[in-house]
């Protein structure tokens, strides 16, 4: 049941994640601040569901990729076209994958912390 609910919660972060990125000159601030907290809140259910023990460490890479990714997101924006849309997406990535990064590497250090 939670690895179901994991799955949900990361296809729908990704999902809130497009629609900001689509649409965020369109919403309202107030809007995208819901949709953004929205969007921390799954990244922390996906990250206490989602990842297992065994899938740390390439979970924590491709977060560190997509964070870093993340951080160059105003780079795209000089893509004709859909740079503005490309930055969007991305840095909503950003934002959806770091509370579960967190999560998971605390997990993580919790883990080596008890000695394994």
């Amino acid at each position: 049941m939670e690895s179901k609910m994991g799955e949900w919660a990361f296809i729908l972060g990704v999902l809130i994640a497009v629609v900001i990125g689509l649409f965020s000159s369109k919403l309202s601030i107030n809007i995208q601040g819901w949709l953004i907290l929205l969007l921390v809140v799954v990244g922390l259910i996906v990250g206490l569901l989602n990842i297992t023990e065994k899938e740390t460490t390439p979970f924590l890479i491709a977060s560190v990729a997509l964070l870093i990714t993340g951080t160059a997101g105003d780079t795209l924006k000089i893509i004709p076209l859909i740079g503005d849309y490309l930055s969007g997406i991305v840095q909503a990535i950003a934002v959806f994958v770091t509370p579960a990064a967190i999560v998971v590497a605390l997990k993580a250090i919790r883990s080596l912390a008890k000695g394994g």
